[in-house]
């Protein structure tokens, strides 16, 4: 596990861009393209609005890069909650993308089940059976829940499928998530989490007892480790 304490967040912003960039170049230089898997939230929207800008953009090729999602609100794409929504909005429709990259976690008139499905087949097409992303970004909840794994539901004990949907009943709606199984999967994590609110989770999933129900994010645990990016108030 890589811990990286930041001073200040746009620090921490452009060193996460960095990575992005970094990461992406040598994706593309050895396999002709980049796979990832995006999560939504405030500290990726800073990420996402940085790259679009001309310092970064102008150093990757999008159109080699594959967009997927790491979780999604089961809203239609034009809702101000779709993850999807915010990230054309800060990155996608700024940047030269090819569209076709481009795989949104929702469809409309289906059901989040069925999709939940037809959204592992469209990862098994890109990726393959073996369904390593190149790169996922996540981040995590003040109670240590990660894409939409949540404290206490069923999806933590998910062994098999890549990608499930279930409804949530605290927020009384659907969520459609990639799983753990397939997230261990990537070649490399990156997890931002920052901020007061976030001091107790993070020092219980970095350092506490092994208790996933409680802190589903101490079930990501891919080969390689996790990076954390995060700060003085989250760490302590």
């Amino acid at each position: 596990m890589n811990i990286t304490v930041f001073n200040d967040l746009d620090t921490l912003y452009q060193k996460a861009a960095d990575a992005f960039v970094e990461l992406a170049g040598k994706s593309i230089a050895q396999k002709g393209r980049f796979t990832v898997a995006l999560s939504g939230g405030s500290s990726p929207k800073a990420i996402f609005s940085l790259l679009a800008t001309e310092k970064y953009s102008q150093r990757v090729e999008w159109g080699k890069i594959c967009f997927f999602w790491v979780d999604e609100r089961w809203v239609p794409l034009d809702n101000e909650k779709s993850n999807a929504k915010m990230t054309f909005e800060t990155l996608l429709h700024r940047v030269p993308v090819n569209g076709e990259h481009i795989f949104p976690m929702y469809k409309e008139g289906v059901e989040p089940e069925v999709y939940a499905k037809e959204y592992e087949q469209q990862i098994r097409g890109v990726l393959g059976e073996e369904g390593i992303f190149d790169f996922i970004l996540l981040g995590m909840g003040d109670d240590g829940h990660t894409a939409s794994l949540f404290p206490g539901e069923k999806v933590l004990e998910e062994k098999e499928k890549w990608v499930d949907a279930y409804y949530l009943k605290p927020q009384e709606m659907f969520r459609i998530t990639l799983t753990a199984p397939i997230i261990n999967k990537a070649e490399h994590i990156l997890v931002v989490a920052f901020g007061e609110s976030k001091k107790h989770a993070l020092n219980e999933v970095v350092n506490g007892k092994y208790n996933p129900t409680i802190y589903p994010l101490q079930l990501i645990r891919p080969k390689e480790g996790l990076v954390f990016f995060t700060d003085e108030k989250a760490k302590g």
